[in-house]
């Protein structure tokens, strides 16, 4: 099982990234995939999921701004991000879980974002 992501970078406040997590080894369409944002020595915090059906949840500072979206087809999951804001900057990492027979849950290795003032 693979989660990779993709899209990181560094860009302008005000600026716009889209980041991709692309999985292998699952049955993609079973998992919810959510995003999670990291600062260094900082708790971890969700930034927005999606469920195999389709329904989307965000956090409140991604609310307006983020949109997450999946296309089962490419195994990928799309977060968007307008924007930005320098508080933004973190490493971005994709998760996904599924209820399915059993719970499992897998992740990525991160993508860094770096938003400049």
């Amino acid at each position: 099982v693979q989660l990779v992501e993709s899209g990181g970078g560094l860009v302008q406040a005000g600026g716009s990234l889209r980041l991709s997590c692309t999985a292998s080894g699952i049955s993609f369409s079973y998992f919810s995939i959510h995003w999670y944002r990291q600062v260094a020595a900082k708790q971890r915090e969700l930034v927005a999921s999606i469920t195999s059906r389709g329904n989307t949840d965000y956090f409140d500072s991604a609310k307006g701004r983020f949109a997450i979206s999946r296309d089962n087809a490419k195994n990928t999951v799309y977060l968007q991000m307008n924007s930005l804001k320098p508080e933004d900057t973190a490493v971005y990492s994709c998760a996904a879980d599924t209820y399915s027979a059993s719970y499992r849950n897998y992740w990525g290795q991160g993508t860094q974002v770096t938003v400049s003032s």
